[in-house]
């Protein structure tokens, strides 16, 4: 089967013309051992089937980023051979992406030129002589416009044909004897091929041990300047490049008054911010509006689901498995989905535009402060909604560091899910009056997500010192002409997402939420399988409800998830904890929000009694069972705060670090990192109120 890749610049619309070959036909995966996208499709033609492979965008053969390093070895790789290429340039901006073009075309691969959105450029009056590019590049062109279906027919019908590399030459030479002695490798084809190789050392371990020494000592005997090579390479390209858009361009039209007016206001220094927060605000309104609605009727769906499963199964152990874990666990995952696809569908809505990038733009000068840069803003702000949907968002940004700051730094922000426990936690500290003229508890609920966010910066300057990053800190963005965005993009990216969400980050979501049944349901000896006997004979039984609240409470005491809550407390009572908060601790383990019910089961508040102030009521009469003393204290309450504040958020937060990383050393590192902050900053607490 043919294999060809897409190459381009970012924004040119690469994206929309590999959706607009392969369809559906598609899937989504990670490159071996590293976190970049690896995007295939397959196209049926009516001869062939062609798998083709996006790569992601570059401007230059010159990485500087793991993005960049993986379109390098992808396309120098000589185990999997590419069959040819497509690569496609933005009419707009010909003359930046031709110096890409110029760079393959000298690897004698065989290419196609695909110059995208000649749409654009026919309403500013400019028109292009595909013939005299295609002569001067000795390979086929093709004029398209993806949004208006333009061209892709033609594409198709070349592919069928391209089946020999150009016969172009640049008249950049490499006249050395190192690259001479190179070319002994075989699959090294030519002198510019050499002179990547020798330049780039990523490409080194696509050769064989043997071949990798014959590298290593031609280049302990070079002599060659790498840097005025670069220089002396650029120089020339875009002087030929300059040269042949003078003759194949009719009318060079540098007019981009609307654009230029838009931009004015946009990137302002000060407006720019204000739109850009002001956008924010409207977009995560509507995901907390529009979100809840899906999002509650998708919880009630799978309550009532296990409650028929739990009525229509035989009553044992399998119809509590499915009932109480694995029901309750798919729904943990799926209740997450709205908020997924409202967040990248608005996302990509700016994306498309091209507002996106004007905003990289204005904030990359003030993240940079921090370690991070202009895009690191959108993955932080999404954190106010789910850490989950924001570490995925944090794939735009390019270099490898910052992006991995982003992940790491990203669960300090205060989630969605994090608020139900803050809620009744400032209910029990703080009272619920308005003496001074504001709500005090609201403040305090404003200071909490304040102090997320000036956590995440800390943690940022803090991980910056100590991450060790050998790529070139390189920021290169690009102001793409604004347009109108396509349905159909918008819809393979939700797809996307939520696909790659459900089905890599569920699996363990489901799993953790089994275990804890699990322990949960199961206790060793007597005390709990003669739970029901004990209560009997111990407690009078005069309401139903109660009964239930008091046996539910009492077995989760005495099972293995109460024995490793008492097996943990000597370790949380330096915190003011005892042993059922110690519990609901390791319970929201799963999700942050399940720390409530917790409380409200062991504190023999069940599902049968829902009134919020009764749980108040329970928690704020309820002792622990060393001290004597109330459990639930203003030392111990605003303890319990700072704890959450910083621990590591839930097992899907990890599962979704893990994958975006592709190892289990970051979320292991940032899970006890932020644990231990949490642990310390509690104490500290503690120790100082108490």
């Amino acid at each position: 089967m043919k294999k060809v890749v897409l190459i381009g610049n970012p924004n040119t619309g690469k994206t929309s013309l590999f959706n607009a070959l392969t369809g559906l036909n598609q899937s989504t995966g990670n490159y071996p051992g590293i976190t970049v996208d690896k995007k295939k499709g397959r196209l049926n033609l009516e001869v062939e089937t062609i798998d083709i492979i996006d790569l992601p965008g570059t401007y230059s053969l010159e990485p500087h980023s793991l993005d960049e390093e993986v379109v390098l070895q992808e396309i120098l790789n000589i185990n999997e051979p590419i069959d040819s290429i497509i690569y496609i340039a933005d009419a707009v901006n010909l003359r930046r992406n031709l110096f890409l073009f110029s760079q393959i075309c000298d690897l004698e691969i065989p290419c196609i030129l695909v110059v995208n959105r000649i749409d654009k450029i026919k309403k500013s009056g400019i028109q292009i002589n595909q013939q005299e590019l295609s002569d001067y590049y000795k390979c086929p062109v093709v004029l398209t416009s993806i949004t208006q279906n333009i061209g892709l027919q033609k594409l198709k019908e070349e592919l069928k044909n391209c089946q020999t590399a150009s016969t172009y030459k640049c008249l950049f030479k490499l006249n050395n004897a190192d690259f001479e002695q190179l070319r002994e490798i075989k699959s090294i084809k030519n002198d510019y091929w050499a002179w990547l190789v020798v330049h780039q050392k990523c490409s080194h371990k696509l050769f064989t041990l043997q071949e990798q020494k014959h590298i290593e000592s031609v280049l302990s005997k070079t002599t060659y300047e790498s840097e005025a090579l670069i220089k002396e390479e650029a120089i020339e390209r875009y002087t030929n490049i300059d040269l042949l858009l003078n003759s194949v361009l009719k009318q060079i039209d540098t007019d981009k008054s609307i654009s230029q007016k838009i931009d004015k206001i946009l990137t302002h220094k000060y407006y720019g911010y204000l739109i850009f927060f002001s956008i924010l605000f409207l977009i995560f309104q509507a995901i907390y509006s529009w979100a809840s609605v899906p999002m509650d009727y998708i919880d009630a769906f799978f309550g009532d689901l296990s409650v028929w499963l739990r009525n229509s199964l035989p009553d044992n152990r399998i119809n509590k498995l499915v009932s109480e874990a694995l029901i309750p666990g798919i729904g943990g995952v799926v209740i997450f989905v709205p908020q997924i696809a409202l967040l990248f569908g608005f996302i990509s809505l700016l994306e498309q535009s091209g507002y996106m990038s004007r905003v990289v733009f204005i904030m990359d000068r003030f993240m940079r402060r921090f370690g991070l840069n202009g895009k690191s803003i959108v993955p932080l702000i999404s954190g106010v909604a789910c850490a989950i949907p924001a570490i995925m968002a944090a794939r735009n940004i390019d270099n490898a560091k910052e992006r991995l700051l982003t992940i790491l730094v990203v669960p300090f922000m205060t989630c969605a899910a994090r608020l139900p426990v803050y809620t009744i936690l400032i209910a029990l500290m703080i009272p619920s009056n308005t003496d001074y003229g504001f709500n005090l508890q609201g403040v305090v609920l404003m200071l909490m997500y304040l102090l997320g966010f000036v956590s995440s910066i800390l943690a940022s300057i803090g991980l910056s010192k100590l991450i060790k990053d050998e790529s070139k800190e390189v920021f290169i963005i690009e102001l793409p002409s604004y347009q109108i965005p396509q349905i159909k993009n918008l819809f393979h990216t939700l797809l996307n997402k939520t696909k790659s969400f459900v089905f890599d980050a569920g699996k363990i979501i489901v799993a953790v939420s089994i275990i804890l049944w699990v322990l949960a349901s199961f206790g060793p000896g007597n005390a709990f399988t003669s739970a029901e006997q004990y209560l009997e004979n111990t407690i009078e039984i005069n309401n139903t409800n109660t009964y239930d609240d008091a046996l539910a409470a009492y077995k989760l005491e005495h099972s293995y998830l109460g024995y490793l809550g008492k097996g943990i407390e000597p370790l949380i009572r330096p915190l003011g904890y005892d042993w059922k908060i110690g519990i609901g601790i390791i319970a929201s383990f799963a999700a942050r929000e399940v720390f409530v019910g917790t409380m409200a089961s062991i504190y023999s508040v069940g599902s049968k009694q829902e009134d919020g102030k009764t749980i108040l009521e329970k928690l704020r009469q309820a002792q622990n069972s060393t001290t004597g003393k109330p459990t639930y204290t203003f030392a111990v309450t605003l303890s319990l705060l700072i704890f959450y504040a910083f621990a590591m958020q839930c097992v899907s937060t990890i599962a979704i670090v893990k994958r975006e990383t592709n190892s289990w050393k970051w979320p292991i590192i940032q899970t006890l990192g932020m644990t231990s902050i949490a642990y310390v900053g509690a104490f500290l607490t503690y120790t100082i109120f108490s």
